[in-house]
């Protein structure tokens, strides 16, 4: 699998390079979809500017981004596209290894559950077979390296790529079961863009099942874990707050970000929910409806953990699901992340209902946001209301699709244990409805 991992690395890293010496790099680093007020590159060496004239990158309303990344682009700016490529390629390479892991331990699961008669007899044709699962990492790769919205972001020379490769990584560590690097890479991703601390949940949880601990409230052991990797992040997440410290003698990183992701004060035209509603509201509602808003990306996190906290790899996929529909600035380059995870859930295509209607109006969409834009800010002949239209159909689609993958991830399990064809008392036919 080697050989078919390398060539497609090779090829997706040759049509950036070639998209980066096109006249589209500097028409996509301008689209609204592509870039935001955190993660535009524009913005990026603006920060370094400024901290070369000695200026705090901080002081002003320019600057959003974490200083890890001012001071790392501080020393690789002349190698900027290089970088953008090489954390493209380590995301692909870094889900693969995650995904063919987390195969195997499907198949032990799957194993050991048909040695213990926890499957229904008739379930046979729903169960994961070597060969159905054995290209699904190779999909994985592929469908994050050549996805049109991946090679947008990269084009754009978007931050978030970055912000992609550190949660790759830390999906890969929760699945090696490296309990150390995993804590390090989620307080990395926190640290980058806060919404991950999300991700807590599902970790622990796959740690938690990859060590036989059981989650109970009443476990010496659950505790005694929990405790570990909680001390480990926010210790990783407190060094990493002193680190930047210690970089700018300043504390002024932290409102500049934090605050301005929380806040929402930039009302920039986005994929997001959230511009279009605050520049229609009134100033002193405004507080209100931005935690009713943010809350959305932390509250799903509490019922989801407890209706799937046997398969926590799923809630993972869920959990980045919600950040890229109900974060503030989200763009096509978050999307991209979760997106390559669908392969990896293809033995649920046939539970599936609406995955054609979904998949048509994700499509559309995504080549009507520069068609609407054109309209609205260039000919004149449309207004905000059209485009952020647009922005609602879309993320319309995006939760219809997490919806269904979630509906036909919980009804395979319901067929797995009482039966692929269920029947009635009387001997007829019964229709599953799930609640």
């Amino acid at each position: 699998m080697a050989a078919p991992l390398a060539l497609a690395l090779l090829g997706a890293v040759t049509a950036r390079a070639l998209l980066f010496r096109s006249s589209l790099a500097e028409f996509i680093s301008e689209r609204v979809e592509v870039v935001s007020p955190l993660n535009s590159w524009k913005r990026v060496v603006e920060g370094l500017a400024l901290l070369d004239l000695g200026v705090s990158p901080y002081s002003g309303d320019l600057f959003h981004e974490t200083p890890l990344i001012l001071y790392l682009f501080h020393f690789l700016i002349d190698y900027a596209e290089l970088v953008f490529m090489i954390t493209d390629a380590l995301t692909a390479i870094a889900l693969y290894l995650a995904v063919q892991d987390f195969n195997k331990a499907m198949f032990k699961k799957q194993k050991l559950h048909l040695e213990l008669n926890k499957f229904a007899p008739d379930t046979t044709e729903i169960l994961l077979t070597p060969l159905e699962m054995h290209h699904v990492p190779l999909k994985v790769a592929v469908f994050y390296l050549l996805n049109p919205y991946t090679m947008l972001a990269c084009a754009a020379k978007s931050t978030c790529a970055i912000n992609n490769t550190i949660i790759a990584f830390f999906i890969l560590a929760t699945v090696k079961g490296n309990i150390f690097l995993s804590a390090i890479t989620l307080a990395l991703a926190t640290f980058q863009s806060l919404y991950p601390v999300t991700l807590f949940a599902p970790a622990l949880l796959y740690l938690l099942q990859r060590e036989y601990i059981p989650v109970k409230l009443k476990s010496h052991n659950f505790w005694l874990y929990t405790s570990q990797y909680s001390v480990m992040y926010l210790g990783s997440l407190g060094v990493l707050v002193c680190l930047c410290f210690f970089l700018l003698h300043s504390w002024d990183f932290i409102p500049s970000v934090y605050s301005f992701i929380l806040s929402v004060p930039d009302l920039t035209p986005n994929i997001g929910l959230f511009w279009y509603f605050f520049a229609e509201m009134f100033e002193h509602f405004s507080l209100f409806f931005v935690c009713v808003f943010q809350i959305n990306v932390f509250f799903y996190m509490i019922p989801l953990a407890v209706k799937l906290k046997e398969h926590p790899m799923f809630l993972m996929f869920v959990q980045l699901a919600i950040i890229c529909i109900f974060k503030s600035y989200p763009t096509v380059g978050d999307i991209s992340l979760y997106m390559a995870f669908l392969p990896m859930w293809s033995h649920l295509f046939r539970f599936l209902r609406n995955i054609f209607i979904v998949s048509c109006v994700l499509i559309v969409c995504s080549l009507l946001f520069p068609v609407l834009w054109h309209l609205w800010i260039y000919a004149g002949s449309a207004n905000s209301n059209f485009y952020y239209a647009i922005t609602l159909s879309f993320n319309i689609g995006q939760i219809l699709l997490i919806s269904d993958y979630f509906y036909a991830y919980l009804r395979r399990e319901y067929h797995l244990s009482h039966g692929l064809y269920l029947r009635r008392k009387d001997g007829s036919e019964a229709t599953l409805v799930l609640k």
